[in-house]
């Protein structure tokens, strides 16, 4: 009597065997990877001094509960000072603004053309690039009050991001002057006084 194999069973036969092989490899490596020590230790989650002087800067509480009302005047107060709203966020109560100013600079042109001149005198050829736009990305946060304070809190970060006349990037950087961040938040508390008192 002749024994009759379906295709199907030798295939499955195949393939265990083609994993059966690996099976000891990948056991290896899951054995290995225990043994290596953890990348991510204690005082990676620990604030510097100059972290937790930032975030004093960036926040400020206010002594309203009411988050939309704060939202509705972080907007208004954006607005104000030149910025779009990108996108918004009621339920997370995020705001994301952004304006685009010119960063071009007299003296860097000046230079650059300068360059472009004695390398064209001297037979060499010098493409020349310089600062042209900047976008001032702000993203704004409203959170209620922690550490048994009533009211709201406000946290918000500026950056700047510098394009050459060529399109690419020169810097890219985050805001820390204290005065925008005064500034900004006098103008907030007028705001919230003026929606409080609904002129």
């Amino acid at each position: 009597m002749k024994k009759t194999f379906c295709y199907s069973t030798i295939r499955t036969v195949l393939i265990i065997r083609r994993y059966a092989i690996c099976l000891p490899a990948i056991f290896g490596l899951l054995a290995l990877s225990g043994c290596v020590e953890s990348q991510i230790r204690p005082a990676h989650f620990r604030l510097t001094p100059e972290s937790l002087a930032k975030r004093q800067l960036q926040t400020r509480v206010f002594d309203t509960d009411d988050e939309a009302e704060v939202l509705s005047a972080g907007m208004a107060t954006l607005q104000d000072i030149g910025f779009l709203v990108d996108d918004s966020e009621v339920q997370l109560g995020l705001i994301v603004a952004s304006k685009e100013r010119s960063a071009i600079q007299p003296a860097e042109v000046t230079g650059q053309v300068l360059l472009t001149i004695l390398a064209g005198l001297a037979g060499q050829s010098y493409d020349p690039v310089w600062d042209e736009t900047q976008i001032m990305r702000v993203s704004l946060v409203v959170t209620p009050a922690m550490y048994d304070q009533a009211g709201s809190a406000v946290r918000i970060t500026f950056q700047r991001i510098v394009f050459t006349n060529k399109g690419g990037v020169s810097k890219s950087e985050a805001l820390g002057t204290p005065e925008i961040y005064r500034e900004f938040f006098a103008k907030l508390s007028k705001a919230l006084f003026l929606e409080a008192q609904e002129i």
